[in-house]
């Protein structure tokens, strides 16, 4: 993978400014704490209604589709992203009890990128938190020792 560019962390910045967007902010709380939907028939009859909650469903589920199409395209750095949120995965979770079924309904990519997202995060998160396991078991001054022994046997088979 790439190493994160400035361009990256200004990218990455300026989605969180408009995640703080006020009317964006209610709509994200909301999203999060008040949609009880588990089937999109339940959507349907709630929520698709033109009032507030349905603006509030569409802006949350919109951003993150973009959000997540930025970083699953490589405009943004994947593990930038995954190093600083997890809003992402916890929004999935409130959709993926009638995702299936608004796929049905409207559009079999609908959240798509949302979804790729989310389980390439969760294996980020394996994999980081795995080796922040191994790390912590090592004993103090181990990680260092490896690293030497790693460039040793670099240089090693580079024949010098």
């Amino acid at each position: 993978m790439r190493k994160p560019t400035h361009a990256d962390a200004e990218l990455l910045l300026r989605l969180y400014e408009i995640r703080r967007e006020p009317e964006l902010r209610k709509a994200r709380a909301w999203f999060l704490t008040q949609l009880k939907a588990t089937s999109f028939d339940q959507i349907k009859a709630r929520y698709l209604s033109h009032d507030e909650e349905d603006r509030y469903l569409r802006m949350t589920t919109a951003y993150w589709e973009m959000v997540a199409t930025l970083v699953n395209r490589g405009v943004l750095h994947a593990e930038l992203f995954f190093d600083h949120t997890g809003e992402d995965i916890v929004t999935w979770e409130r959709c993926k009890p009638w995702v299936a079924e608004a796929r049905a309904a409207m559009r079999p990519t609908y959240l798509r990128q949302l979804e790729k997202l989310v389980a390439d995060h969760q294996a980020h998160r394996a994999r980081t938190n795995a080796a922040a396991l191994a790390e912590r078991s090592r004993p103090a001054g181990a990680s260092a020792v490896a690293r030497t022994r790693t460039a040793r046997a670099a240089k090693a088979a580079r024949g010098r």
